[in-house]
């Protein structure tokens, strides 16, 4: 109980301090809180990251106007997004830049290929809202575990550095059996919104509201909190939090971004240097992408890889296919950058040969390269020579 009374504590004077700021002061100009190393000062970015003052300023620039999409994304419905891991490990793509679309599922990705900066586009300014969310939790979080029991509203154990080396399996089972707390919560939303705020992006009373509710959906559902589709029913078959954490790859290896503490902290560390950038965009728009592919290439970078989910089949039925190909065609690459695509299953109308059952959805990879050739060979008519040309082998 002394624990968690320190952690509320500790919280709410997070939120004391951001409403004390004198003006002009900026959020990383504080003292932390216990709960996160000390941020570098607005003027000056840690080594290798953005400055705080950068941040806001870069999404702005890179960022297109929000549009529609009709789910809440909250989490991938995607269980097979760690399919194409083991593939990637032995094509050694690692290191460079990292794109991709949706929430946490990215993370993984990231946690694996080991970016030095990492974009998330989403034509959804919600997408944004939320990456911001995670943003504020991983600077109160010191580890994996602090960082589930902020997001499900759980009390931190008294030994929480003994966690550094626990398996997955074992963090799981504490946040399984430990109830959730409404004061603690209430404490994190509190710190959220300061930390949020203090990210310094321009945000409206509504997308603060967006942002609290969409922490109201993680700690009223926790782990067994699924993807949502506005005006359809839910699917039986779509992963829980709990289902896309313990997922593994086809190697039989776990995967996902919290099963590791290394693993986690490289996340963080990122976060902590501002370079985890959401931006706004569409695949297919005029702005967005070719400003990040312009920007990594000014920093010596190519993309190693890009994770389209299944946006290109919305892009193909929409007409915005081939401005998305010129787009991609514009990115810095090599020989190893990849694009992450999914399926699903049934969905489309075209049976493929990595479907596995048990399985709704299909991860599918191809090399950058194999598609721009593609593309300028006027090898893209349909959706499905989209997701039947040039896939590699996963196994």
């Amino acid at each position: 109980m002394a624990r968690t009374l320190l952690l509320i504590t500790i919280l709410f004077l997070a939120l004391t301090q951001q409403t004390l700021t004198p003006p002009g002061q900026s959020a990383a100009q504080q003292a932390p809180t216990a709960s996160a190393p000390a941020a570098a000062p607005s003027n000056a970015p840690a080594t290798g990251g953005l400055a705080d003052t950068e941040f806001p300023r870069l999404i702005e620039r890179l960022s297109e106007p929000g549009g529609y999409f009709d789910s809440d994304n909250l989490i991938s419905n995607e269980a097979s997004y760690l399919h194409v891991l083991g593939k990637m490990r032995k094509m050694n793509v690692t290191g460079g830049a990292f794109i991709g679309v949706g929430p946490d599922q990215s993370f993984s990705y990231i946690a694996q290929i080991r970016p030095r900066i990492a974009f998330m586009i989403d034509i959804r300014r919600d997408n944004l809202l939320q990456h911001l969310f995670f943003k504020s939790l991983f600077a109160l979080s010191r580890n994996r575990l602090e960082y589930l029991c902020l997001l499900f509203g759980k009390p931190v154990p008294e030994n929480l550095r003994q966690w550094d080396g626990r398996t997955i399996q074992q963090v799981i089972e504490y946040i399984d059996k430990t109830p959730a707390k409404r004061e603690l919560y209430d404490a994190t939303r509190a710190a959220v919104q300061a930390k949020v705020k203090g990210f310094g992006l321009p945000l409206e009373a509504r997308e603060i509201d967006t942002i609290r509710n969409i922490y109201a959906a993680f700690f009223a559902e926790g782990l067994d909190l699924r993807f949502t589709s506005h005006n359809r029913p839910p699917r039986a078959y779509y992963p829980t939090f709990r289902d896309l954490v313990l997922e593994k790859d086809l190697t039989g290896k776990q995967c996902n971004y919290l099963v590791t503490e290394a693993d986690f902290q490289f996340l963080k560390s990122l976060e902590d240097r501002n370079l985890i950038v959401p931006v706004v965009g569409n695949l297919a728009g005029p702005h967005a992408v070719a400003a990040i592919g312009r920007l990594v290439a000014e920093r010596g970078e190519r993309v190693s890889a890009f994770y389209t989910s299944n946006v290109e089949f919305y892009l193909m039925r929409e007409g915005g296919f081939d401005q998305f190909a010129k787009n991609v065609r514009g990115l810095p690459r090599d020989e190893r950058s990849v694009i992450i695509r999914s399926y699903f299953n049934g969905a489309y109308g075209y049976s493929l040969p990595q479907a596995l059952p048990g399985y709704f959805s299909t991860q599918l990879l191809q090399t950058m390269e194999s598609f721009v050739k593609e593309f300028q060979n006027d090898g893209y008519q349909s959706y499905g020579d989209v997701v039947t040309k040039h896939s590699l082998d996963l196994r």
